[in-house]
């Protein structure tokens, strides 16, 4: 199978995406189509040079898979129609997603949800990486509403096939490190600043305020340019090489995802590898990655969250609930049943 060509098209090259090319490549020769599709003014030109791309490849090739919906799936899904070409998108979050409030998810743009549907209908099936993608509610959000996300809600007339193929952590990388001295009251968080409000990044700045004897720590950047005088024991890390990173999960005693949504959370799971116990939001997959290692906000409120950290420092089961994080990430999301559900998927 080694010979057998497909095409795998993404916007980006996450650590998750990164790895799904890695593992395909191991019994394909795989053709990556890639472009910056985050200069909308330039994504006329990447759509043609996609349309060329894709025709000089598509002869021969077993299938194709797109990583993420978006714009860049529009080419590769009809094509695949067109020349009885196999194709799979693989739904990352995002792109079954619709929060206007917080400008977050593809489908709140009227253009980019058509071609997100009209994508998902030429595909010949979905590959998402958590259930709570083709459909879930989020009470978490907003007291007393409910918010109903994933692209079985959005597109209810969709009749795509869908296989849920969770995303797979490295955990013979990320693990804890018996060199490593654990400080106590210290918490990590992991995101980007466009992120800040989605992970519940002023939540914690809160939270910090009433914990002067803890440490809080943010990775993947630097304080934002627009926020306002934040705590002294909060401190912002920037962007983290892998090895960084592992050695800051190692230190921390817990690790914070507390999003308004969430596609898997592979950040939360390279956490709990490493030891870390997780307090999450109750949204998407969190509370059942988490299982019963660690605690579950149930309502985006600063106050509610100071009770769960109180809850948390005054815990005298703190070492099995760090051996309970990385057994709960082991027995469900490693790269190697990654690699089986995936390859095995696409061999039937």
């Amino acid at each position: 199978m080694q010979n057998q060509k497909i095409i795998f098209v993404t916007p980006s090259f996450q650590s998750f995406v990164k790895n799904d090319i890695r593992i395909l490549s191991e019994e394909y020769r795989v053709i990556v189509n890639h472009s910056n599709w985050n200069n909308k003014w330039l994504a006329p030109a990447y759509m043609l040079m996609q349309l060329f791309a894709v025709l000089r490849n598509i002869s021969g090739a077993k299938f194709i898979i797109v990583s993420f919906g978006g714009y860049w799936a529009l080419w590769p899904t009809l094509l695949g129609k067109l020349f009885g070409k196999p194709t799979y998108i693989i739904l990352h979050g995002t792109d079954c997603a619709s929060i206007p409030e917080i400008g977050y998810g593809s489908l709140r743009k009227p253009l980019l949800k058509k071609v997100c549907g009209f994508s998902y209908r030429m595909a010949s099936g979905l590959l998402p990486v958590s259930d709570s993608l083709a459909i879930t509610e989020n009470t978490y959000y907003i007291k007393g509403k409910t918010l109903q996300q994933g692209f079985r809600h959005f597109f209810p007339r969709l009749r795509t096939p869908h296989r849920v193929i969770p995303n797979g952590i490295d955990h013979e990388f990320w693990k804890p490190d018996p060199l490593c001295s654990r400080e106590a009251g210290t918490f990590l968080s992991v995101f980007s600043e466009a992120q800040f409000i989605l992970k519940g990044g002023d939540l914690i700045l809160q939270a910090a305020e009433h914990f002067p004897n803890c440490r809080f720590y943010f990775a993947g950047l630097d304080r934002p340019a627009s926020l306002p005088p934040w705590p002294d024991n909060v401190f912002f890390l920037g962007k983290l090489e892998p090895e960084q990173l592992k050695s800051y999960y190692n230190k921390s005693r817990f690790y914070f995802q507390l999003s308004i949504f969430e596609g898997f959370g592979c950040a939360l799971c390279e956490a709990m590898l490493c030891g870390c116990i997780p307090i999450v939001s109750s949204v998407n997959q969190l509370p059942d990655i988490v299982g019963d290692s660690g605690y579950v906000l149930l309502g985006r409120n600063a106050v509610l969250l100071q009770e769960i950290i109180k809850k948390a420092l005054a815990s005298e089961s703190t070492p099995e609930l760090q051996n309970m994080a990385r057994t709960q990430v082991l027995s469900r999301y490693t790269l190697a049943m990654r690699k089986k559900n995936l390859l095995s998927f696409l061999r039937s």
